[in-house]
C-alpha cells in the first residue's frame, strides 16, 4: 500500500494521540462517523483502545490502534510508520495526549513538574515534529491547550505553563509550514466533563465550574470534538490560532 492510496480513494486518515481518553475518544468517534480512517493512540489502556477500534470497524469504518510514550521520539516514529503503512498516509494529527497535576507554585513537587513537562511539552514537540514531516498537503495538525491559560486559576500554574508552551509551538509551526497547505491550530477547552477534569473535585467545585460559563453547564467531550472536526475539515482559513471551546468562559 502506498502512502497516497487512501487519499486517492477519498478516504482521509487521522492519527489521534490520547485517542482512548475522554475527549480523544469523542474525537475519534466524530472523525470515524464523518468518513475518516482513524488511528487510535493509547499509552497504557490497550483494551479500551482496541474496544474503540472494534466499535468503529463493526460500524463499517476503518481504524487501528497504536501505542507508545508521546515524548519518546523512537516510539512515535514507529507509531507514525505503522499508521502510514496500514492506513496509507496521514492527513490529520490531533494531539490530545496530556496529563494534569495541580499544585501551588510554592508546594509543587519538582519531580511531578518534570513528569508534567515531559508529556505535555516534550510530547507535544515530538508529535508536532513527526506531524510536520508526514502530514500530507491539505492536512491539519491540532494540538490541545486549556482555557485556564486565560482564567489563571490558583494551583494550575504548572499545568498552564506547559499548555502555554503548546500554544507557542503551534503558532510557530503554522508559520514554519508556509507553502505546504497544512493548518496548525490549538484547541483550548474550558471545563469539560472528563475523568481528567472531574478527578479530585467535590460536588460543589463541579457545580461552581458548571455555572462559570454563560451557558451554565460543563462542556462535553462531544462539544470539543465538534470544534476539532471543523478544524480538520472545512476550517481551512483558520491557521496559527488558539480556539477556545469553552461556552463563553471569560
Amino acid at each position: 500500500m502506498t502512502k497516497n492510496s487512501n487519499k486517492s480513494n477519498g478516504l482521509r486518515v487521522a492519527f489521534v494521540t490520547g485517542g482512548s481518553g475522554g475527549i480523544g475518544h469523542a474525537i475519534v468517534k466524530k472523525l470515524a462517523d464523518n468518513g475518516f480512517a482513524v488511528a487510535v493512540h493509547y499509552s497504557s489502556n490497550k483494551l479500551r483502545a482496541d474496544n474503540i477500534v472494534t466499535e468503529i470497524v463493526d460500524n463499517g469504518g476503518k481504524a487501528i490502534s497504536v501505542s507508545g510514550d508521546v515524548a519518546n521520539e523512537k516510539c512515535m516514529q514507529e507509531a507514525f510508520d505503522i499508521v502510514e503503512e496500514r492506513l496509507g498516509g496521514i492527513d490529520v494529527v490531533i494531539n490530545t495526549a496530556g496529563i494534569m497535576i495541580l499544585s501551588s507554585i510554592a508546594e509543587m513537587n519538582l519531580a511531578d513538574l518534570d513528569k508534567l513537562y515531559h508529556t505535555n511539552i516534550r510530547g507535544t514537540f515530538v508529535i508536532s515534529q513527526q506531524a510536520a514531516r508526514r502530514v500530507r498537503q491539505g492536512g491539519a495538525i491540532i494540538n490541545f491547550s486549556t482555557s485556564v491559560t486565560r482564567t489563571k486559576l490558583p494551583a494550575y500554574a504548572p499545568y498552564v505553563a506547559s499548555k502555554a508552551a503548546v500554544e507557542s509551538m503551534t503558532m510557530i509551526l503554522a508559520r514554519e509550514l508556509r507553502g505546504k497547505n497544512i493548518t496548525v491550530n490549538t484547541v483550548a477547552p474550558g471545563p469539560t466533563a472528563t475523568r481528567l477534569f472531574l478527578d479530585g473535585k467535590d460536588k460543589q467545585a463541579i457545580k461552581n465550574f458548571s455555572k462559570a460559563t454563560p451557558l451554565e453547564r460543563l462542556g462535553t467531550p462531544e462539544d470539543v470534538a465538534d470544534t476539532v472536526l471543523y478544524l480538520a475539515t472545512s476550517g481551512r482559513w483558520i491557521n496559527g490560532q488558539v480556539i477556545f471551546s469553552n461556552g463563553g468562559l471569560a
